[in-house]
């Protein structure tokens, strides 16, 4: 049976971080992930001068639907320079116990997803995803429940933040994610 998730209250903040100087690689992204469907150490600097969607996600969640919006979202602006990222996360209700393998194959065969994802992680309390321990700092909003959203613009100085019952089709999630899209890196 599943649990249902909880709704985390909505939220947003505007922060900055500055750019590494050596590589134009925003501080935010300078680190490297797993790659859940490759297996491989992958640098989120790759990324850098894309707007960028960090969700984390879980397979046997209320909102686990919303990796549907999620690809949809990908697809529509990917060429536009959107990037979603996705980590996997045990952190909230027990709704991710899978390995690594078995989460990337539900995702692929269930929801047909293509965009980046990287393995399983805390994305709060001790030990948390570095990353994720950042995006809370600048945006103001920790995860308080599977699927909270992230947008990062494209030099890595605005990181916006949404609550997961805010799903990824939402007019206000859009209108800021156009806004960032519509900025040159």
């Amino acid at each position: 049976m599943m649990v249902p998730c909880l709704i985390a209250a909505a939220a947003s903040a505007f922060a900055s971080m500055p750019v590494n100087a050596d590589d134009a690689c925003p501080k935010i992204l300078d680190r490297s992930f797993r790659s859940l469907q490759r297996g491989d150490e992958h640098s989120l600097c790759d990324y850098a001068g894309k707007v960028l969607l960090v969700v984390n996600t879980a397979s046997f969640c209320g909102y686990t639907d919303q990796y549907e919006g999620l690809e949809a979202l990908q697809r529509r602006y990917g060429e536009r320079g959107l990037v979603v990222l996705g980590f996997p996360s045990n952190d909230f209700g027990r709704q991710e116990p899978g390995s690594d393998d078995e989460i990337a194959e539900f995702c692929r065969t269930t929801y047909g997803v293509r965009f980046p994802m990287f393995s399983k992680s805390r994305v709060v309390g001790d030990g948390a995803n570095a990353l994720f321990v950042d995006l809370a700092r600048l945006s103001g909003e920790q995860p308080r429940w599977n699927f909270h959203k992230y947008l990062i613009g494209r030099r890595g100085n605005t990181v916006r933040s949404f609550a997961s019952a805010v799903a990824p089709a939402d007019s206000g999630l859009v209108s800021v994610l156009e806004d960032l899209l519509a900025q040159r890196p």
